[in-house]
């Protein structure tokens, strides 16, 4: 064994405990900490040819790299609709590359059981029905991608073709309805070999980024009875508007689609009696996209893909061997994901759902949700700016006076808050999106100062 490898595994409590000593420093430091940082590196290192042990290797880390992350697990990081990850959620992280699980197959390990009972409880806090089956992947992109894959199958059933052992050529055109999608939706069409034009946009009801379910049944109506995909939004990214989903559904009883919905964020409503209705009807989706390292607040690499057509799904992603095996009746998750490997993501998901369970995580969205409404009306109150949607659910959308783009600039220049421009019904805007566990009125009330003080040149 390499020296300095036998000298970490002697000291294995050392580096732990320094580690620990480390990450509590800058969690207890997240608030004064620069929310963005223009520190890089001042040149290129070559890989070490002799190591020098995990300890210099943290000392090394602090100086070199450290200075330059941001702190986007804090409080006033407004950017991406980005969570942090609550103190149970980084207690299951840490414990994740301890255990090293391979969550395959049930063969070795009560990994998959595991992950199996994050899913349901996932489903219970969401209010979805026993129906749906659930696997975790790495975010929002890879699950809008596998709900699509599904739908690609569907719509080969109906075509009289498996698009899964044919290939997509078999399948012909193929049409796919959507409001307003989000970009990772034309992404996952690529990639799957439907292609980015197959995305026919509908239109939005007026000053709405949801979509008019009239629209959409002359959209409908216009593909002469052939199967399309429906894309419907649970949450859109510029102002958290939702589509009205029970209404869409209702229009299978005229035509054949697949439905499937991007609740990547939008679907947490369902935790809030007051906004509960925004989500009414995803229980009747075929397939759901749902991003856990936003408002669930586990770490990055985590997102759940759920779906009530499982058979579909083993067959899209089967990946039998003679080591494996074939899918069964309870497919393991290897025929599930496009992944083979891969790590036990779930439990930092089971750790804070544990850890707080129903009451704490919908406090997270209420809370949140208010310094939303909050923030918006006290922005909307400085000359020049105005809300260009209502904050109907934790994302502020504003118009502000010249280039937002520069402003956003010189609002992460201030250390104090990260925002991200954007372009909504053609205007050039910023975008605030509240879904942190640790945000605050104070830190609320931060950000409205620095936008007063910008934007007053003072």
């Amino acid at each position: 064994m390499d020296p300095r490898l036998d000298a970490d595994l002697a000291g294995m409590t050392d580096l732990l405990g320094a580690i620990q000593d480390y990450a509590q420093e800058i969690i207890a430091g997240l608030d004064g900490r620069p929310v963005t940082s223009p520190f890089r590196p001042p040149s290129v290192e070559r890989l070490p040819a002799r190591g020098a042990g995990g300890q210099a290797a943290l000392r090394h880390f602090e100086t070199r790299w450290a200075p330059g992350l941001s702190a986007s697990a804090g409080p006033r990081y407004l950017g991406f609709v980005t969570g942090g990850a609550t103190p149970a959620a980084v207690a299951g992280d840490w414990l994740t590359p301890v255990f090293d699980q391979n969550t395959i197959t049930v063969q070795d390990s009560a990994a998959s059981d595991l992950e199996r009972e994050t899913v349901r409880w996932l489903l219970d806090l969401l209010g979805l029905p026993g129906d749906f089956s659930g696997a975790f992947v790495t975010g929002a992109t890879m699950s809008n991608l596998t709900g699509l894959a599904l739908a690609r199958e569907w719509l080969g059933d109906r075509r009289g073709v498996s698009v899964s052992t044919e290939g997509v050529a078999a399948l012909g055109p193929v049409v796919v309805l959507s409001g307003a999608a989000h970009s990772t939706v034309s992404k996952a069409l690529s990639v799957l070999g439907l292609g980015r034009d197959s995305l026919q946009p509908v239109a939005l009801l007026p000053d709405r980024d949801a979509v008019d379910v009239e629209a959409l049944r002359t959209a409908l109506r216009d593909q002469g009875g052939r199967p399309v995909i429906v894309v419907a939004n649970a949450g859109t990214v510029n102002t958290g508007d939702f589509d009205d989903l029970d209404a869409i559904a209702d229009l299978r009883d005229e035509f054949p689609f697949w439905l499937h919905v991007d609740g990547a964020f939008g679907a947490f409503a369902a935790l809030s009696p007051a906004h509960a209705h925004l989500v009414a009807g995803l229980s009747r989706a075929d397939s759901i996209c749902v991003d856990l390292h936003k408002w669930l607040n586990v770490p990055y690499d985590s997102a759940i893909q759920l779906s009530r057509h499982q058979n579909l799904q083993a067959r899209v992603f089967s990946n039998a061997s003679a080591y494996i095996g074939l899918p069964g009746a309870s497919p393991d998750f290897v025929h599930l994901t496009p992944e083979s490997s891969r790590r036990l993501r779930a439990l930092p998901a089971w750790f804070t759902l544990y850890a707080y369970g129903r009451d704490g995580h919908r406090e997270i969205v209420e809370r949140t949700i208010a310094l939303a409404h909050r923030t918006g009306r006290l922005l909307a109150e400085i000359d020049g700016v105005e809300l260009l949607a209502p904050v109907r659910l934790n994302i502020v959308c504003l118009k502000v006076p010249g280039d937002p783009a520069d402003l956003a600039r010189r609002v992460a220049d201030t250390g104090v808050t990260f925002v991200t421009p954007t372009v909504h019904q053609g205007i050039p805007a910023l975008r605030l999106a509240f879904s942190n566990w640790r945000t605050s009125e104070a830190d609320a009330d931060r950000i409205v100062e620095v936008f007063r003080r910008l934007l007053s040149g003072s």
